[in-house]
């Protein structure tokens, strides 16, 4: 296979089928000093890009071989909106994904290019990144391509959200001394708060960077996000599981989920199994609900 891979499991989307739609090369029109890539020159094109048909050839197989996916994820050795026939890939992968959703790994920075949003609107679930509230900030850890305005893309990404009407998720990924500071995490959440996407994905360095950046602890993300409305269906991004398991009593499940609703990963790292099964029975009560965003289950109090 040289356009498909996995396979992968997924803790934010579930079972995975990828699509990588610049594999020769990277090619990004940012330069982020946490990629897992090797830093690069940012670029606005995909050189030598895939024909679409040679990528529909190998999903085909690959659905057929594993068909258990939940996911067929289009991203790219880089950006994946600056794949030229990006429309005409995603209608001929809605032709063929059969019950599994089709997702896109997109950094937003062509949101307010009117084809990418064309295309992005026939997608299932568009997860976007914004890792800054200020232009200062965004230069510093996304080192964009010259002419990219992150005022222009929070805009147009405000835009896309009320006309979409799919999933949408934010990500954020927190970077230790650039944007994980309390005045930049508010100025996010006012954006969020005006974005209003469905979730928000939070998470830190959990890969060798391809610069001298370090990963913001986990205790020091806790105490961030509490900066963030508890109406933002906020899911934390972690590594690995944490060996501490806290026992709840109902009335402090109740309370806990109704200020901020809890991800099935929170539940399963954070709840021990008495808590678990008293979450098992709010929710057969009609407490608490149990519904899933773009492939990530959250509990949060019936409204």
């Amino acid at each position: 296979m040289k356009y498909v891979f996995g396979p992968v499991n997924s803790r934010r989307f579930g079972i995975s089928l990828g699509i990588d739609l610049s594999p020769d090369k990277k090619s990004c029109n940012f330069d982020c000093v946490y990629c897992e890539l090797k830093g690069a020159k940012p670029v606005n094109t995909i050189t030598n890009p895939p024909k679409v048909q040679d990528i529909i050839d190998e999903v085909k197989n690959n659905i057929i071989k594993f068909p258990n996916i939940d996911v067929i994820t289009i991203t790219s050795n880089g950006e994946p909106t600056l794949y030229n026939n990006l429309e005409l890939l995603v209608d001929e992968l809605n032709k063929i994904k059969q019950n599994k959703k089709l997702l896109i790994l997109s950094n937003g920075s062509t949101i307010c290019d009117k084809n990418i949003e064309k295309a992005l609107k026939k997608i299932d679930i568009v997860k976007l990144s914004l890792d800054c509230a200020t232009q200062k900030c965004f230069k510093k850890i996304d080192r964009p391509l010259k002419g990219i305005i992150l005022e222009d893309i929070i805009q147009c990404m405000k835009t896309f959200s009320k006309n979409f009407k799919n999933t949408l998720v934010i990500e954020i990924l927190l970077v230790k001394g650039i944007n994980d500071n309390i005045e930049e995490i508010k100025k996010l959440n006012n954006i969020l708060m005006q974005i209003i996407p469905q979730r928000v994905d939070i998470g830190t360095i959990d890969r060798p960077p391809a610069y001298q950046v370090q990963p913001v602890k986990d205790q020091e993300i806790e105490e961030l996000i509490k900066y963030f409305d508890e109406k933002l269906p906020i899911s934390l991004i972690r590594k690995q599981n944490s060996n501490k398991q806290e026992c709840f009593k109902e009335k402090d499940i109740l309370y806990l989920i109704s200020h901020r609703p809890q991800s099935q990963f929170d539940i399963d790292t954070f709840f021990d199994n008495n808590s678990k099964e008293k979450i098992g029975k709010m929710v057969e009560k009609e407490i608490i609900e149990k519904i899933n965003i773009g492939g990530t289950v959250f509990y949060r109090k019936i409204l």
